[in-house]
């Protein structure tokens, strides 16, 4: 008897085992189509600028009056805060560069894109509203991760406009991965012949409407909503097999110092690609005591790296001449939060800004409840708000 019952437990161990290993590849299958697909929309985000106004040189020329750096940057944050995603505008951005937008134009929307993906764990800070003491540390938690991104920019957007360090280090290592823009690399790139006939599709379908620049429009909406979807069940399917690993990594190694910390935040947010889970796992646990707001610090900015994967994996999808202005606003994407957690993190007076700050801000936010909605309106979306109305 006892035989048989341990017959039977074992055959319905290796039955659950293969259901597992059956759902796990079902999974992974959905996670290779919805990369596909968010190349795929990326290339049809291109094409359809294009299309649009005539051609990357017209396009160069349609943006040659949008040289407000600020414009620029409130909108990368006001877009970013609408959608609570930064990988979706970073890779509408890739799209748009490849279509003509000028590098230039697309470094401060990049670099607003780093501040408005924060609304989503301030956000999650507002939950632990019924404790004070817990509320004040998730909402320092949160806001750390702000005035990070706020003095990033405010310390390298102005040394980028005046020396071009940026764009300059990121156009020599593209030239190296993609090759000059003189090269044709076209024939050693694996992903055109994948993606074309897809995009051939949807260029049939605008090639029916009435004119190009209609044609263009519905091609651009195409795109961004094939992004945003892509992006969305991506995270959505990661979650579902990372989040358990990488809430271990991310325990096995926050108590073993900063370095640890930021690498553990790169390599989550890679993991589930989404820097918004990462920091918003992490609002929770300092809420509830387990990790103090510095230990949780040092994630943030690794969650800031790890980002910056999906606006790389969206520029393999562009190729020919455009292919050089993608992948170069991709890298200055990695090149800038690299540098702002080397500088910032790395000397101690700067280091110590945003963790102040964002106690300051607690403070205030835990003695009087509307402060902290204030805070989340005002930062997020009236400012950037009046911003593009005073630049205009």
């Amino acid at each position: 008897m006892s035989e048989a019952t341990s017959t039977v437990s074992t055959n319905k161990a290796n039955a659950d085992y293969k259901l597992t290993t059956r759902h796990y590849g079902r999974i992974w299958m959905r996670v290779i189509l919805w990369v596909y697909a968010l190349l795929v929309a990326v290339s049809v985000v291109g094409s359809g600028f294009k299309m649009a106004v005539g051609g990357a040189e017209a396009a160069a020329e349609l943006f040659s009056f949008a040289n407000n750096a600020i414009l620029a940057l409130v909108a990368g944050t006001l877009a970013t805060a609408l959608v609570q995603s930064s990988s979706t505008v970073t890779s509408v951005i890739v799209g748009l560069v490849a279509g003509g937008l000028p590098v230039e134009m697309a470094i401060p929307m990049i670099m607003g894109a780093n501040i408005g993906t924060t609304i989503t764990n301030t956000l999650v800070s507002l939950g632990h509203m019924g404790c004070s003491k817990s509320f004040k540390r998730a909402f320092a938690a949160s806001t750390v991760h702000d005035f990070f991104n706020y003095l990033a920019v405010l310390i390298f957007l102005p040394l980028e406009i005046m020396t071009g360090f940026l764009s300059s280090m990121s156009v020599y290592v593209a030239e190296a991965v993609v090759g000059g823009s003189s090269m044709d690399i076209k024939s050693f790139n694996f992903i055109k012949p994948l993606t074309k006939p897809a995009v051939e599709i949807v260029k049939g379908f605008a090639g029916t409407l009435p004119d190009h620049t209609l044609g263009g429009l519905a091609m651009i909406a195409i795109g961004i909503g094939l992004i945003f979807t892509a992006v969305v069940k991506l995270g959505k399917l990661l979650k579902k097999v990372m989040v358990g690993r990488a809430k271990d990594v991310l325990h096995k190694s926050i108590g073993r110092g900063p370095m640890s910390g930021i690498a553990s935040g790169t390599v989550m947010t890679v993991m589930v690609q989404s820097s918004s889970t990462t920091t918003s796992l992490m609002v929770p646990l300092v809420g509830s005591g387990v990790f103090t707001v510095r230990q949780m610090y040092p994630v943030t900015l690794g969650a800031n790296i790890g980002t910056t994967i999906t606006a790389l994996l969206a520029a393999t999808a562009v190729v020919g001449s455009a292919a050089l202005p993608a992948m170069t606003i991709a890298l200055v994407h990695l090149f800038f939060n690299l540098l702002a957690v080397l500088v910032i993190y790395g000397i101690k007076p700067l280091r110590e800004i945003p963790l102040w700050a964002a106690e300051k801000l607690a403070d205030l936010a835990v003695k009087r409840k509307i402060y902290a909605f204030v805070y989340l309106v005002m930062a997020f979306f009236v400012i950037p708000g009046l911003g593009i109305l005073l630049a205009q």
